[in-house]
């Protein structure tokens, strides 16, 4: 990242991550920071840990954090019975056999001696001569990769059906198997948000939602070095990918454009323009849906998913100006000694009039200790707009809780 800060780049991409942790403590929050500082705009992956909650990782406020979500669109395989009964599920393989060839079924949890290895289709664990010939049935997980159809392959198996856990839900994965090979989820439907993309809130700092967006990152069709099967030799130069990792650098293209376009814009604009034009509705006009089919909290989505044409003329963005994070450090309780790691500087926190994490002038409120007493915060806004524009202030609020805007105040700046 140092590197890459010395070669002037505009953009970084990273579709990399790890346990959440501290900032001070998070090579990547560190090497974003200086990266931020010198005008540089950072995505990265929420990471894939959904969908169980407080998972997300890379979660630090210069940091564009970006989930996961399904396309309006798949790759359908279809399995059916000898009892006439038909499966949908996806998948990226192709078979070159006719439609009206009918296999047994061979179940690998029903056959099974050891319950954590073979159902799963693990290496070596497919002994039985009984797959030789047959469709093998097998769970999704238990430690091995979905491309597991190699050691159906090396079994015997003519092709494979991966049956996902029930926490997938809907979610289903068109992956470049190596045999005829589709995967089925535990229920059908239209959805948009993936079941692997991790969940907020953040345990690094509460009082900042994340993730902040949701984009493409399921079943993404890509280049890639070589295939499935390690074949050095075919032709064959692109796989179908699913995972954070991917929706990643969708954003990172929507803000190499947004850059191109207003090349003034700081990182936090482009954050704020992407975040605040986000759409909170699916295709069909109704709330984007989590796996389980079920209208998705802001801990999944954040602002929403990208709409890459309207964050190019996004009206008011919120700044965050860089001296603000001191501030904001020191407010999370760090030491002088971590608030210097990351930095790269001294500095005396004692001399530093600290702000809680929901005064840092975010596109997001995230209040994590709501009680009795009202909570003041205080946002301030750029037109980046018409200059003759005008705005007016809308406010939902959550239930239970009562939200007022005082006053707007403004200043006009001539340049």
């Amino acid at each position: 990242m140092d590197s890459a800060i010395d070669d002037g780049v505009d953009i970084l991409s990273i579709s990399l991550g790890g346990s959440p942790s501290p900032f001070y403590n998070d090579s990547t929050a560190i090497g974003a920071y200086s990266a931020t500082e010198r005008g540089i705009f950072v995505s990265c992956s929420a990471g894939n840990d959904g969908p169980l909650n407080g998972s997300v990782d890379n979660s630090a406020p210069w940091i564009l954090t970006v989930g996961a979500s399904t396309l309006d669109r798949k790759i359908k395989a279809t399995v059916k019975l000898g009892n006439g009964q038909e499966f949908e599920g996806e998948s990226a393989y192709r078979p070159q056999i006719s439609n009206s060839t009918f296999f047994t079924l061979f179940d690998a949890a029903k056959y099974a001696k050891d319950q954590s290895e073979t159902p799963y289709c693990k290496p070596g664990s497919l002994n039985d001569p009984a797959i030789r010939g047959k469709i093998v049935l097998c769970l999704a997980g238990g430690g091995v990769p979905r491309v597991k159809g190699q050691v159906v392959k090396d079994a015997g198996g003519v092709g494979m059906i991966i049956i996902n856990r029930r926490s997938s839900g809907v979610t289903k994965s068109a992956d470049a198997h190596v045999l005829p090979a589709m995967d089925v989820s535990a229920a059908d439907g239209t959805k948009i948000l993936a079941s692997f993309s991790s969940r907020g809130p953040s345990r690094a700092s509460p009082g900042i939602l994340k993730p902040d967006i949701i984009g493409p990152g399921v079943n993404i069709l890509a280049a890639w070095p070589i295939s499935v099967d390690d074949n050095r030799n075919t032709k064959s130069r692109f796989n179908i990918i699913s995972g954070t990792s991917m929706s990643c650098p969708h954003l990172s293209g929507v803000a190499a454009l947004l850059k191109s376009s207003h090349p003034d814009w700081s990182p936090a604009v482009i954050k704020s323009a992407i975040m605040t034009t986000a759409d909170t509705l699916n295709l069909a006009n109704s709330p984007i849906l989590d796996e389980r089919l079920l209208s998705a909290d802001i801990y999944a989505i954040g602002a929403g998913h990208v709409n890459p044409s309207r964050a190019n003329d996004p009206g008011l963005v919120y700044d965050t100006p860089f001296e603000d994070y001191v501030p904001y450090f020191c407010g999370l309780n760090y030491t002088d000694q971590e608030v210097g790691k990351l930095l790269k500087r001294k500095v005396n926190c004692s001399e530093v009039e600290s702000i809680p994490e929901a005064q840092l002038n975010y596109p997001s409120f995230s209040i994590s200790r709501l009680g009795s007493t009202p909570q003041t915060y205080t946002r301030t806004v750029t037109n980046v707009g018409d200059a003759k524009s005008s705005y007016r202030v809308e406010v939902t609020s959550p239930k239970g809780v009562v939200v007022k805007v005082k006053t707007l105040q403004t200043k006009i700046s001539q340049c």
